[in-house]
């Protein structure tokens, strides 16, 4: 199950319902599928598509959605900091982003605009559904394990490319997931 945590006054939220509402009113919606896919840890990526096909196929009728993939990321995949570092600063995109978890774990930090709301993190899950729309400020981090597998759907895979805000907020927060193996904060 998902945590959210606001970040600058680190209370935290760890029930569907409470994490819902919170995020809602950023347009963000967050929902969990509890079937087991029973998949071998070295699956294929049109065999994880098909095991999870029923929930893909209702996100996308919901969703308008034209596309579905998986990003597979484990510690040993090919220059995996420099394709990390594409995600782990502020920036927003075209197009919603919408992940299905479904092996591992990862950190979404939302910075919502103006005095909208504080930065909160959303710690995702085997399981959680999670959809941040189009325009959020946002930026991405793997927990210390270095592992997510995820679902992504898109209406137009051109939409999804970052624009970043150069804001800098994003140094100011350290992945909460890495606990007491965590490493230094960015730009210090």
């Amino acid at each position: 199950m998902a945590t959210v945590t606001l970040r600058d006054t680190q209370q935290t939220l760890t029930d569907a319902g409470e994490i819902s509402a919170f995020l809602a009113p950023f347009g963000i919606w967050y929902r969990r599928f509890e079937g087991s896919d029973q998949l071998p840890e070295n699956a294929t990526d049109p065999e994880i598509l098909a095991a999870y096909d029923k929930p893909i196929q209702e996100l996308m009728a919901e969703g308008g959605y034209v596309t579905a993939d998986v990003i597979n990321i484990k510690p040993e995949t090919p220059n995996l900091d420099t394709m990390l570092n594409k995600f782990n600063k502020e920036h927003w995109h075209d197009e919603d982003e919408v992940r299905f978890i479904v092996h591992g774990r990862g950190l979404f930090h939302v910075h919502p605009e103006s005095d909208a709301g504080p930065v909160f993190s959303i710690e995702v899950v085997k399981g959680d559904m999670i959809r941040v729309p189009k325009g959020t400020h946002h930026w991405f981090d793997l927990c210390a394990d270095r592992t997510i597998r995820a679902i992504r759907l898109f209406q137009d895979v051109s939409g999804w490319t970052p624009h970043y805000t150069g804001s800098g907020t994003d140094t100011n927060y350290q992945p909460l997931c890495f606990g007491p193996m965590y490493m230094p904060a960015r730009g210090m």
